[in-house]
């Protein structure tokens, strides 16, 4: 394939514009660390809700997509469309919460929730478990989209497509700050959509494809199409859609979907001028993430099963590609080597922007936990704003290095989704519980940190995994993997929370003063505060969860019936598509009342 002057002239361009950003806040970004990690938190609802869109629109997202639909179709996205749920009790219960805490990143709540030694302990290696394991590891499975993305479109080699695409977004990351960031996002936002757009709709025209119709009639994809799996089929309904909406929602960590707000997410929250705005930029995201961005990538995952319908015929296409790079995942990046001059350039330009985006704000999220959380903790903790903000700029090209590195060594992004789904299961209960729960404690996040890490360890490199769960011949079923963990992760960190003294009255106190969660889970430590004379209740505040879970639930059923819609105004079926876009429109209508009285509480 080759590049015209056009689509050389649209990158070029691009990439002009994206560094012309961040050199000129780069100056402002290094005044200080709030300014370098949290643009001094004075960010509108709308450029945060834009940003955090881009971020999560990464270089493995349509890839991960199309290996979904071609191997379980797709009702086979429900593993991750359950994600919604925790997204919207993000934007009613918790974006208010996090805001309030006032804290430089979600690591830092652990001091203001907990005390002593544990806390400490708990916030130094999160710090490093996520800011630099986790992190490297999800950056990795984005460049290796990328290399496949490079290998396939550009017939790069993989350290060429490492080097080119990783020197320029670690430049601009680490010279632009989390201004940076978002500004170049909002950018990034437009082109990366235009891009997804526009390649649907050429690639689904494609002459061998034969248009909409013709697509959703082809005998290899009409038993693709169900955006619920087949009912009949039990292993499917449980795998794709009982564990997902039943346990790993609420149950599994995972970068941009913590229960209970974190990570990147929880970064753009603390970065909003207020309250509202923080409401407004989770609930904005997750509108355009889950009911309207993904059906683009879903079409041109469909579209690849007609003109490559096994991994064999990728392979025979694009020879070049190593053996160890083979997969699925594949399908889109050789569907867009089938576009015209122009629009390839502006696709590519959007694949580049969506890279850009997601890896800018993983540097600079993950330098913030080393930043604040490990060095002036451990390190130097009186430490200038010049330092810190030197620190953070060196780390941004640590982490970019050892993701480059890791990314060379991988094979399928699908792999490292499980994986870290497996390796957050059981844990997120507790993200949800400890701000509403005094019982919770120190012990009990580490005892599930460790549970969890080395069960998944232990079921991943060892033979237990086979033994337990191989297909067929399994002591348990393949689909009980992700239960089972998060059984044995929830055993173990409640009987570590039980056997283990309380957080001390002193830190209980401070921490409902500040953030008044209120409910029946505080009644104690209220009760004993009242005891010892001690003001702690906000009587102006009122407790908010219950009207919070009724807007998640409103929003849920919004957000839900707007992808099925689409879906269905895609598919041709207007009944349906009708149906639900009115009930989409009763749930927006009764929202917007639920908000308003939430709004009216907040201020």
């Amino acid at each position: 394939m080759e590049l015209s002057a056009l689509d050389y002239t649209l990158i070029i361009v691009f990439f002009t514009i994206v560094l012309g950003i961040g050199v000129v806040v780069s100056k402002k970004s290094g005044k200080s660390s709030s300014e370098y990690f949290l643009s001094g938190r004075t960010m509108p609802w709308w450029l945060l809700g834009l940003s955090m869109v881009a971020t999560t629109f990464s270089t493995d997202t349509p890839n991960l997509v199309t290996d979904i639909v071609r191997t379980d179709g797709v009702s086979g996205n429900w593993v991750w469309w359950a994600f919604l749920i925790t997204g919207m009790l993000t934007v009613f219960v918790y974006a208010k919460l996090w805001r309030k805490s006032n804290v430089n990143t979600d690591l830092e709540f652990y001091e203001l929730r907990y005390g002593g030694k544990p806390a400490s302990f708990l916030r130094k290696f999160r710090s490093i478990y996520l800011g630099v394991i986790f992190n490297v590891i999800t950056m990795s499975a984005v460049t290796l989209a990328a290399i496949k993305i490079g290998g396939i479109m550009l017939g790069l080699e993989p350290w060429q497509t490492v080097v080119s695409a990783g020197l320029i977004t670690v430049t601009f990351s680490a010279l632009g700050g989390f201004k940076g960031v978002v500004y170049t996002d909002f950018l990034l936002f437009f082109v990366a959509m235009g891009g997804a757009i526009g390649a649907a709709y050429y690639l689904v025209n494609l002459p061998e494809v034969g248009g909409v119709t013709s697509l959703l009639t082809h005998e290899d994809v009409k038993g693709k199409l169900s955006i619920l799996p087949d009912f009949s089929n039990t292993n499917a309904v449980i795998t794709l859609l009982v564990i997902p909406l039943a346990v790993q929602w609420w149950s599994s960590w995972y970068p941009g979907a913590e229960p209970g707000g974190g990570g990147y997410i929880a970064q753009r929250m603390l970065a909003a001028k207020d309250e509202n705005h923080a409401i407004g930029a989770t609930f904005f995201f997750n509108i355009m993430h889950y009911a309207l961005r993904p059906w683009p990538w879903i079409l041109v995952a469909l579209a690849s099963i007609v003109v490559y319908p096994d991994v064999a015929s990728i392979a025979e296409a694009f020879p070049n590609i190593a053996a160890d790079k083979l997969g699925h995942d594949l399908a889109y990046p050789a569907m867009l080597t089938k576009l015209p001059s122009g629009l390839l350039g502006l696709v590519l330009a959007s694949l580049i922007a969506a890279y850009m985006s997601t890896i800018s704000t993983q540097l600079n999220w993950g330098s913030s936990y080393i930043v604040y959380d490990f060095y002036k903790q451990q390190v130097n903790p009186n430490a200038s704003e010049k330092q810190l903000v030197a620190v953070g700029r060196f780390s941004t090209v640590v982490l970019m290095v050892l993701s480059a590195c890791l990314a060379l060594l991988m094979q399928n992004a699908m792999e490292v989704f499980d994986m870290l789904l497996l390796f957050g299961a059981g844990t997120g209960l507790i993200f949800i519980l400890r701000w509403f729960w005094w019982r919770i404690n120190a012990w009990t996040e580490i005892a599930a940190m460790f549970a969890s890490g080395v069960l998944s360890i232990l079921l991943k490199v060892t033979p237990l995994g086979n033994y337990l769960f191989a297909v067929d011949t399994g002591v348990f079923p393949d689909w009980f993997q992700i239960p089972f963990v998060m059984l044995v992760t929830t055993i173990i960190w409640v009987a570590a929370t039980f056997m283990t003294k309380p957080e001390s009255n002193e830190v209980l106190n401070s921490f409902y003063k500040k953030i008044q969660p209120g409910g029946p889970g505080w009644k104690k430590v209220v009760d004993n505060a009242k005891a010892d004379k001690i003001d702690i209740v906000n009587p102006n505040e009122k407790w908010s969860v219950p009207s919070g879970i009724g807007a998640m639930v409103l929003g849920c059923v919004l957000i839900y019936t707007c992808m099925f819609a689409t879906g269905y105004w895609i598919y041709g079926e207007t009944i349906k598509a009708l149906i639900f876009t009115g009930i989409a429109l009763v749930a927006g209508l009764l929202l917007i009342k639920a908000w308003n009285k939430m709004k009216s509480n907040i201020l």
